[in-house]
C-alpha cells in the first residue's frame, strides 16, 4: 500500500475502532470486567482484551521480522494460537491485560511505521490484526455491555 492517503485512511480505521473497543470495555462496572459472558465459549471482557492484545503483539513481531528481511509466509493454526493466547492470559489480572494490549498495539503501530514500504504482508497482518479483527468482536462487545447496563 503505498498510497499515502489508503495508509492514512488504515491508520484512522484502526484508531476508531481501538477507540471504540476500549470505551466500550471501560464502560463496564469493573465487576463486570471478568465476568464469563462475551463469548459463549465463558469469555468474559476480559478475555476478548487479552486475546487481541496478543493478536497485535503477535502482528508486531511480524512486522519486525518484515522490517528486518526474516519474515517467512506460512499457514498457522489461528484456532490453536487463540488457546494458546487463552491459556497464557486467563490468570492475568485486567489492569496487566489492558496494559499489554495497549503496549502491543504501540508496539504494532511502531513496527508499522518502521517498514521502509508496505507490503501485501504487513497490510494483511495490520487489517487482520486491527481494524478487521476489532470489527469481528464489536458487535459482539456492544450486546454484551447494553445486557449488563441493562
Amino acid at each position: 500500500m503505498s498510497d499515502p492517503g489508503a495508509m492514512r485512511a488504515l491508520m484512522e480505521e484502526e484508531n476508531l475502532l481501538w477507540v471504540e473497543l476500549q470505551t466500550l470495555v471501560r464502560s463496564l462496572p469493573e465487576a463486570s470486567v471478568a465476568t464469563p459472558g462475551y463469548f459463549e465459549e465463558g469469555w468474559s471482557a476480559k478475555d476478548l482484551v487479552a486475546h487481541v492484545g496478543s493478536w497485535l503483539a503477535e502482528a508486531g513481531v511480524v512486522l519486525e521480522r518484515l522490517r528486518f528481511g526474516t519474515y517467512r509466509a506460512g499457514e498457522i493454526d489461528i484456532d490453536a494460537m487463540n488457546k494458546q493466547f487463552y491459556e497464557a492470559m486467563k490468570d492475568v489480572p485486567f489492569v496487566t491485560v489492558r496494559t499489554q494490549a495497549s503496549t502491543a498495539r504501540a508496539r504494532m503501530l511502531r513496527a508499522w511505521g518502521s517498514l521502509d514500504a508496505d507490503t501485501p504482508d504487513s497490510e494483511r497482518w495490520i487489517r487482520k490484526a486491527g481494524p478487521e479483527h476489532y470489527a469481528e468482536h464489536l458487535p459482539r462487545l456492544r450486546e454484551w455491555v447494553d445486557s449488563l447496563a441493562g
